[in-house]
């Protein structure tokens, strides 16, 4: 199972103030044994609202609305992919994390046997797995 780990924003990562030395430090502690232990898939931090965009589809048209957004809670500062056996598993390396007056949301990922009932060829994931093997392909030969 994957989960996509989501760490919300607060008013210093939406001011764009980095992290000090001492939680990068932790971070990149805890981020080594996810990867040792297979769980780390992917793991980034995310620049301010301030430099981002929404687009909204609408009637078929596309409106554009420049970052920053007010909702500082409602953003995410950072994510992680983890491949662990349950969301059980998530929570408990999660609680590992160095955070601190921090709120994290854990969701699960769709795998492509979830949209079974609605492919019965199997031809919609059979292409989603064709893109999947050139995305990794192209990751490989950067």
């Amino acid at each position: 199972m994957r989960f996509m780990i989501l760490v919300k924003a607060n008013k210093e990562s939406e001011a764009g103030v980095l992290p000090d030395e001492k939680i990068l430090t932790a971070m990149g502690k805890f981020n080594e044994e996810l990867v040792k232990a297979g769980v780390m898939l992917a793991g980034e931090g995310l620049h301010p609202s301030s430099k981002g965009a929404r687009v909204k589809f609408s009637g078929g048209k596309h409106i554009v609305t420049d970052g920053p957004f007010a909702e500082t809670k409602e953003l995410i500062a950072g994510f992680w992919l983890w491949q662990v056996k349950s969301k059980a598993e998530a929570i408990e390396w999660l609680k590992r994390a160095p955070f601190d007056q921090t709120e994290v949301e854990i969701r699960q990922v769709f795998e492509a046997a979830d949209f079974a009932p609605s492919d019965p060829t199997g031809e919609l994931r059979a292409h989603e797995e064709r893109l999947r093997a050139e995305v990794a392909a192209r990751q490989k030969n950067k």
